[in-house]
């Protein structure tokens, strides 16, 4: 007997259902896991974790802070680069800043809990204190001594031209000093909370100052990657950092420099990308060959 249309429509719609939930929901997925237990794939499918003594430490493709309970660096370890992820290095919470290099101004509200840091002031804050971390300058272009964005909003009789008639810092607030006192022989005041400078005609106008063109703190130690989880540092900021490991484990920093170099990556493929050192794995070989004292 023929079975009604409608019916045999059906049925073969089941069939195909039948079919691809049996390849794809079943074969292909246990034959991805076969794939990844092939000898020489089984750890990074597994998530690269490390074990110490029976006892998971992390993942060498996740980043992690090594930071005491009030979240400072602990001095014997190298510190990994920021991250914009949750509270940092959240794999269920990967992502970047969404922040870009026009982020000059911080938004100063009454409430302090609705303001908060433009770009440029979480790298001047960053640089300061891993310059003080690690003793070097930690000054850069456009950054204030005291670790904020050097920027003004400067007002103008005409708007955009004509002479200067008011100045302020716009990402300085009392009790600070302005960073400059005067600018085109205009007293520079400070910032007031709540205040929108560029909304009332304010040209905003960065101030370079006399920081050296290149810092002596490379770029990653004050930028967060794009994922928030990179594991890895670049050499730059690496030897930054030997000097003040080697003399918290008292160690000598040519031997520090060794293990650096020991977890030390090429660009992939001999081209693409730049050297970086993976900090957990550093951090576990500082471990065992110079335990902290």
């Amino acid at each position: 007997m023929r079975l009604p249309t409608w019916l045999a429509q059906h049925l073969a719609a089941l069939r195909a259902l039948l079919v691809f939930t049996v390849l794809l929901g079943l074969a292909y997925p246990l034959a991805l896991v076969a794939v990844g237990q092939i000898p020489g794939l089984a750890h990074k499918a597994d998530g690269s974790m490390i074990t110490v003594d029976g006892r998971t430490v992390g993942s060498s493709l996740i980043g992690q802070s090594f930071t005491d309970g009030d979240g400072n660096p602990v001095t014997r370890y190298f510190q990994s680069r920021p991250s914009a992820a949750g509270d940092g290095y959240d794999p269920t919470s990967t992502s970047a800043s969404n922040l870009g290099p026009e982020s000059v101004v911080d938004t100063i509200a009454t409430d302090p809990e609705e303001s908060s840091q433009s770009l440029l002031t979480q790298v001047c804050e960053r640089s300061k204190a891993v310059g003080e971390l690690n003793g070097v300058d930690g000054s850069r272009p456009y950054c204030t001594p005291e670790g904020v964005g050097a920027v003004l909003a400067v007002f103008r009789a005409d708007g955009l031209t004509g002479p200067v008639t008011r100045v302020v810092s716009v990402n300085q607030t009392a009790p600070a000093t302005p960073f400059v006192s005067s600018y085109q022989g205009v007293t520079v005041e400070l910032a007031q909370p709540g205040q929108d400078y560029v909304a009332e005609g304010g040209i905003i106008t960065p101030i370079r100052g006399d920081a050296p063109a290149e810092p002596a703190v490379p770029a990653d130690a004050v930028t967060a990657s794009g994922s928030g989880l990179d594991p890895h540092i670049s050499p730059a900021y690496a030897e930054l950092q030997v000097n003040r490991v080697a003399r918290e484990r008292g160690a000598d920093p040519a031997a520090v420099r060794r293990l650096v170099e020991a977890n030390t990556t090429g660009r992939s493929l001999g081209f693409m990308g730049e050297p970086g050192v993976n900090v957990l794995e550093l951090n576990l070989a500082l471990d065992r060959e110079f335990p902290a004292r």
